[in-house]
């Protein structure tokens, strides 16, 4: 079939967004490569979300969720009309694209960080710039900023590293940059500070949130991105017509409504990070500092590829992620951080791969 024929051209020279195994095979797997919560939601989240499967699945949904615009401005000090939500975050970062990205205009990102960005500029026709980030993981500010960019994503803490660069840096980037800054803040509930205090003073900047990871709502696909109230009105031309479902602003209303219940969770699983960190740190691993509900773990030297890692632990029942694509990261693993059940299976699993290796050198 001569799909050249049809499909555009930008198309057929990309390389789409490799998303993390779901596996599907019935066999039981500890899957530690999507960065979901080991937690599930509190009751009241299920319960909002039961109540809103009766007769009124027949309507659509409340258009610009305004419900979980009213309850995301309560829990986090902002106005309604500064939030618009999304069919998860990824959702508000298409829509991004589409108010500000034109044909052959400059989207730019430190590098590495979420693999998302470059297929979302090609879908627009935009040109993706990778800059590298900076020593020891700083903001490339100057760089950024040179290449003229419309758009610049900045995540924080970022993926896959999990570092969190200072606030103080992202304020220098708004200032720098002569186009839009969008802070991505998906993991910002595991770090111990977050942007939306430098809203007032940055008009260029747009900060998004994610229900996936600390809220544990991964299923109901919900996102939110905070702005200037002029910047929202334009956002709303561009969404998709009832973007957000109604079960999906109900959860995410109750959500929003408890975000106390969450807090044990979260702490968990930042007490669950640093005892993983020092764990594979004893076992020759090279842990970047996280931020995150992840780590970065480059595999002890001698011992392999990171693709043999991953068939290994594979084998032994357990997902991680890995960037083979990327030669700075070929040799690194991203771990979720799960229970600590899961975490001590982990370990364990580790250990007999390196014994294992070390009976075979």
């Amino acid at each position: 079939m001569e799909i050249h024929r049809w499909v555009r051209r930008e198309i057929l020279e990309m390389a789409g967004y490799q998303p993390g195994e779901q596996p599907a095979d019935g066999r039981p797997l500890i899957k530690l490569n999507t960065n979901e919560n080991p937690s599930g939601p509190p009751a009241a989240v299920i319960e909002a979300i039961t109540a809103a499967t009766g007769a009124a699945l027949r309507l659509y949904p409340e258009p610009s969720s305004r419900p979980v615009r009213e309850a995301a401005a309560r829990a986090y000090g902002v106005e309604p009309d500064q939030v618009v939500v999304g069919n998860g975050s990824d959702d508000l970062l298409t829509m991004t694209l589409r108010l500000f990205v034109g044909p052959g205009e400059v989207v730019a990102a430190p590098d590495p960080t979420y693999t998302l960005y470059a297929p979302l500029t090609s879908l627009q026709g935009g040109s993706y710039r990778a800059v590298p980030w900076g020593e020891r993981l700083a903001t490339p500010v100057d760089a950024l900023a040179a290449t003229g960019a419309k758009l610049i994503f900045l995540t924080r803490p970022n993926a896959p590293t999990g570092h969190a660069v200072p606030l103080a840096e992202v304020a220098a980037l708004c200032r720098a940059a002569p186009g839009v800054v969008l802070l991505d803040e998906a993991y910002v509930d595991f770090c111990h500070d977050h942007g939306l205090g430098l809203l007032a003073d940055h008009p260029n900047l747009i900060i998004t949130r994610s229900f996936s990871k600390s809220l544990a709502l991964a299923g109901l696909r919900v996102g939110l991105a905070f702005m200037a109230p002029e910047l929202a009105r334009e956002y709303h031309k561009v969404r998709d017509s009832y973007n957000v479902n109604r079960l999906s602003q109900a959860g995410a209303v109750a959500a929003l409504d408890n975000l106390p219940a969450f807090a044990p969770t979260i702490a968990r699983i930042r007490t669950e990070r640093d005892r993983l960190t020092q764990a594979l740190r004893n076992r020759g691993f090279t842990i970047t500092p996280s931020q995150a509900n992840f780590l970065l773990a480059a595999i002890p030297p001698a011992s392999g590829t990171g693709a043999d890692w991953v068939r290994d632990l594979r084998q032994a029942g357990i997902l991680v992620r890995h960037f083979g694509a990327d030669p700075a990261l070929a040799d690194a693993l991203r771990i979720t951080i799960g229970t600590p059940e899961e975490m001590q299976a982990l370990v364990t699993a580790v250990d007999a791969i390196l014994a294992n290796k070390s009976r075979l050198s």
